[in-house]
């Protein structure tokens, strides 16, 4: 008896899933499974080196300038030809956060913990494209000042 509620109970969901299946919004834009659609071409990188806003709390920083090329690996990492603390006086560029140069139990290292070393881990460029989703993320301070507005 448990075995056959079990099989009603996984048709029943598989069901349900089939019918609320066509209103959910994807990635595939409406496109069958089972059929490929022509791929839109890849968007260009934004290069303009404008620092942009973040979108979420805790986001790393987004990369303003494009990346195409740069080797990240055991051997070498081209970001740190620029961000490093030793080379940013000359480069003008922002220096990695102190925290990139923390181990795991909080010492301060010499060099770019090797936990932080591959930096498209967390790091992406800003593509010149419409964002997926909307976002309606309000920054802390933003709201601090619109309630202190609200109260005068």
């Amino acid at each position: 008896m448990n075995k056959f509620i079990t099989l009603l109970t996984i048709f029943g969901v598989l069901t349900a899933s089939a019918l609320f299946a066509q209103d959910i919004a994807t990635l595939r834009n409406g496109v069958e499974i089972s059929k490929q659609e022509k791929s839109q071409p890849i968007p260009n990188p934004i290069k303009d080196d404008i620092k942009v806003g973040r979108n979420y709390p805790m986001q790393p920083p987004i990369i303003p300038h494009n990346i195409r090329d740069y080797q990240v690996d055991l051997n070498v990492n081209k970001c740190l030809s620029c961000h490093s603390r030793n080379r940013i006086s000359e480069s003008q560029a922002t220096m990695v956060s102190v925290t990139h140069y923390m181990d795991r139990d909080g010492n301060f290292l010499a060099e770019v913990s090797p936990r932080r070393y591959f930096c498209t881990q967390c790091h992406v460029t800003q593509h010149d494209t419409k964002p997926l989703v909307e976002n309606d993320f309000i920054d802390m301070q933003k709201l601090i000042a619109i309630r202190a507005e609200k109260a005068k």
